[in-house]
C-alpha cells in the first residue's frame, strides 16, 4: 500500500508529520477557546482571530509539503479540494462583510469623537447617523447569523489528517457567528458543525450562564446614544472614553480580520495550485 495522507485509506503515513501534529495542537487550543468564549467580547474574539490566522498559515505550510500535495493531487481527492475552495470563498465573503460593518461603525464613531473633542458641531445629527448606520448593520449581520446557524461541517466523514482542514473551516465559521452576534447584539446559539455539536452545546450553556451581565461594548454605546437622542441629554452627558474604547475595539477587530483574510488568501492559493496540477 502506498504511503501518504489518508481519507478512509492508507494514503497518508500512520505517523503524522511534525507540521500535521502542530496543526492538531492549534486546533485543540481553538476548540478550547471557542468553548470558553460563549460570553463574547471584542478581546476574546480578537484572540481567536489571531489564532485562526496562525492556524491557516500552518495549514498553508502543510499544503506545501510534498506528501500532502501528492495525496491531494490524486483524482479521488479532487472533490475534497473543490469543497475546501468553496468553503474558503464563503469565509472570505464573511471577512469582507465584517470589515465593512466595522469600518462603517468606526468612521461614524470618529466623527462623534471629533465633535466631542472640539466641542462644536452637530452632535445630535451625527449620533442619529450612527444609530441609522447601526440599524442597517444589525439587519444584515443578523441575517448572516441565521444563515450561519444552518452551517454543517460537510467534512465530518473525512478521516485522518485531512480532517484538520474541515475542522479549521468549522471553527472559522463559528468565530464569525460569534463576531456577528457581538456586533449585532444577537444572542442566538452558535452554528452546529456536525462533530462540533458538543462544542456548540458548551458554548450555549456558557452563554445562558452569562445572560444578564454587563452589555457588550457595542450594545452599551447603542443604548447610550439612544438615551441621548430620546431624552435630549446634554453633550456633557456623553462619555468620551466609552466612544474611544469602542472605536479602538472596532479598529482592532478590523485589523484582526484583515490579517486572517491575507492568510486565507495564501491558503486558498495553495489549494488552487494543487488542483491545477
Amino acid at each position: 500500500m502506498e504511503a501518504g495522507f489518508h481519507v478512509r485509506s492508507n494514503s497518508f503515513p500512520s505517523r503524522p508529520h511534525p507540521q500535521a501534529a502542530y496543526v492538531d495542537e492549534q486546533l485543540c487550543r481553538l476548540r478550547s477557546s471557542s468553548s470558553e468564549s460563549a460570553s463574547t467580547s471584542s478581546s476574546s474574539i480578537g484572540h481567536r482571530l489571531d489564532d485562526l490566522r496562525d492556524l491557516h498559515e500552518s495549514l498553508d505550510q502543510l499544503l506545501r509539503l510534498p506528501v500532502t500535495q501528492q495525496a491531494l493531487s490524486r483524482e479521488q481527492n479532487k472533490n475534497f479540494i473543490e469543497q475546501l475552495l468553496d468553503g474558503s470563498l464563503r469565509i472570505l465573503d464573511l471577512c469582507n462583510m465584517a470589515k465593512d460593518s466595522l469600518s462603517q461603525t468606526k468612521e461614524c464613531l470618529m466623527e462623534i469623537e471629533s465633535i466631542l473633542r472640539r466641542k462644536r458641531g452637530d452632535l445630535t445629527g451625527e449620533v442619529k447617523k450612527y444609530l441609522a448606520s447601526r440599524r442597517s448593520i444589525k439587519k444584515s449581520l443578523q441575517k448572516a447569523v441565521k444563515s450561519l446557524k444552518a452551517y454543517r461541517n460537510q467534512y465530518s466523514s473525512v478521516d485522518g489528517s485531512l480532517s484538520a482542514f474541515g475542522e479549521a473551516e468549522a471553527l472559522t465559521v463559528s468565530l464569525f457567528h460569534s463576531l456577528f452576534s457581538l456586533v449585532s447584539e444577537s444572542s442566538s446559539t452558535p452554528p452546529s458543525s456536525g462533530k462540533w455539536t458538543l462544542v456548540s452545546k458548551l458554548m450555549n450553556q456558557k452563554r445562558v450562564a452569562c445572560e444578564g451581565r454587563a452589555e457588550n461594548e457595542f450594545a452599551k454605546i447603542d443604548s447610550a446614544f439612544q438615551t441621548f437622542i430620546m431624552e435630549k441629554k446634554s453633550e456633557k452627558w456623553m462619555k468620551m472614553e466609552d466612544v474611544q474604547s469602542l472605536e479602538r475595539s472596532a479598529q482592532d477587530l478590523e485589523e484582526g480580520i484583515e490579517s486572517l483574510f491575507k492568510s486565507l488568501m495564501k491558503y486558498r492559493f495553495s489549494l488552487l495550485n494543487i488542483l491545477g496540477h
